[in-house]
């Protein structure tokens, strides 16, 4: 698996460390792993409306269960996890949050009630803290900057793919077995998995594939790892640490602006992505089976192919001006929007799917570029954390956030729409959550679980129906809006990103001279 290990700078012909089949390997290992994090992370978007229905709870506790209570601890845990992975083996820290999310996954089937499932649900997010800040720094030492794009966005093909296997895997078995056993068996391969990445992947020199290194035998240090230990107490050290990698981040202005961009766009993209199949099940009356193979071959097909986009174009056309990393993602958001509204204001589901293939082309650009600046702009001993930081701010807000919000809006406007019959458009359901007083029936209480109670009149279960249809579709449909606002942080951030990427390269060159 290692062609040569020379210490000191190897000449100019010295065979790489790694082969180029090895790195496939490697990054195939990466990709499976971050595969099964979103399968577990998401399928509770396409099992949550038979959730719902059979715990009796309301969309923004739905939203709670797939967003907030997932991401506080996955987002804060990050950083220490990814400070540890700046330090010792990587592959480890992988394996072993395989096995940690996992198990939660499964223990998800055996929720009692409400309470239960989101402690098991914070219990994932702790597992999955622990994938993302050590991956992309491995992918980072296994892959040079002009290819670091590219592979990111083959690794963030694991969010598609992963959201494709769940819907399609989660829908047959909630329509087969129930809820239950559709977190069993989407939770238990990956202690199998965890078993494989440990015994295969091999932990890189630090550095290894930038263009100035030193390289090490597997498993040494190189670089900025043979320094002397720091003289601060080590909380000092890390505050430190922690703070330099921040202002790398948010002191320049491009690069601030595309991780503001990720965070608005993943904003919308989790709040959307918890309610578009129970909107399928709502509107079209399908069933879990039917609504999961949908959605999995729009994840399969045009967020993967628009994931594995954005990374080759950028690439591309980064080689003659490096603003486009940044050009790329605000320019397919922008795309992205109008179809994602005419999808949703479709009168047949059929209709719906076909458009729903369109807009993942260009919206899911954003990824790879953005992971690729991240890690470009810091040094090599801080690339996890960088990751980790980047997605504190995106997931806390993104995914703590999105799902939570369009939760609210869908249950604010099934209010709306319930006590005003005949109504079907958002703005007059926007000025009524801010300050119009409604009737006295309450949604939740007429409709417990979205539908009415068993025995009910028909009149009452039409409103309960027709309510939380409308509702829904207008929540996804305000929550789009924040694609565009992603949009507009990209198109600022490629003003200077050329000239910033430029400068963090000569610094490089100045440290190693």
């Amino acid at each position: 698996m290692t062609d040569s290990t020379v210490a000191g700078s190897p000449p100019a012909d010295a065979k790489p460390l790694f082969s180029n089949g090895y790195r496939a390997l490697v990054l195939g290992f990466l990709l499976s792993a971050y595969t099964f994090n979103f399968i577990d992370r998401t399928i509770i978007a396409t099992i949550g409306q038979a959730i719902k229905v059979d715990l009796k709870i309301t969309d923004t506790q739905l939203g709670l269960l797939g967003g907030l209570s997932f991401a506080v601890l996955y987002t804060l845990l990050g950083i220490p996890i990814a400070r540890l992975a700046e330090r010792w083996n990587r592959v480890s820290i992988i394996s072993i949050a395989l096995v940690v999310w996992s198990g939660f996954t499964v223990a998800c089937g055996f929720a009692g009630n409400f309470v239960s499932l989101l402690i098991m649900r914070v219990g994932v997010g702790v597992g999955e803290a622990g994938c993302s800040p050590p991956s992309h720094s491995l992918i980072s030492d296994y892959f040079e900057p002009k290819r670091r794009a590219t592979a990111l966005s083959i690794y963030a093909f694991g969010i598609p793919l992963g959201g494709m296997i769940g819907a399609v895997a989660g829908g047959w078995l909630a329509k087969s077995f129930g809820w239950r056993v559709a977190f069993m068996a989407v939770g238990a391969p990956g202690v199998i998995l965890a078993l494989l990445v440990r015994l295969l992947i091999k932990e890189p020199p630090r550095g290894h594939s930038d263009p100035i290194q030193r390289v090490a035998p597997v498993g040494e240090t190189t670089g900025e790892t043979a320094t002397a230990a720091p003289s601060d107490h080590w909380m000092i050290h890390e505050i430190k640490e922690l703070a330099a990698v921040t202002g790398n981040l948010f002191s320049h202005w491009p690069v601030a602006n595309m991780v503001l961009g990720l965070t608005m766009a993943s904003f919308a993209g989790y709040g959307i992505g918890q309610f578009s199949a129970p909107y399928f099940i709502r509107a079209f009356n399908l069933d879990y089976a039917t609504v999961g193979l949908v959605f999995g071959l729009i994840g399969g097909f045009s967020s993967g192919l628009g994931t594995l986009a954005g990374g080759l174009v950028s690439d591309w056309a980064g080689k003659h001006n490096p603003r486009w990393y940044a050009l790329t993602p605000a320019i397919g958001l922008t795309i992205a929007v109008p179809i994602y509204v005419l999808a949703y204001r479709a009168p047949e589901w059929r209709i719906a799917a076909m458009i729903l293939l369109i807009p993942g082309l260009f919206h899911y650009t954003y990824l790879g570029p953005t992971f690729a600046v991240v890690q470009n702009v810091v040094e090599t001993r801080r690339r996890a954390t960088a990751s980790a930081v980047m997605l504190l701010c995106a997931n806390l807000i993104a995914l703590g956030g999105g799902p939570l919000f369009t939760g609210w809006l869908i249950d604010t406007f099934a209010q709306f729409y319930f006590t005003h019959s005949g109504e079907h458009h958002a703005l007059p359901a926007l000025q009524g959550i801010f300050g119009q007083a409604s009737p006295g029936e309450h949604f939740t209480a007429q409709c417990p679980g979205g539908m009415a109670p068993r025995g009910a009149s028909a009149s009452l279960a039409g409103r309960c129906h027709g309510s939380l249809v409308t509702a829904t579709r207008q929540g996804i449909l305000v929550s789009a809006g924040f694609y565009l606002w992603g949009a507009v942080h990209y198109l600022l951030g490629s003003f200077g990103l050329a000239k910033r990427l430029a400068a963090v390269a000569a610094e490089r060159k100045a440290a190693e001279a």
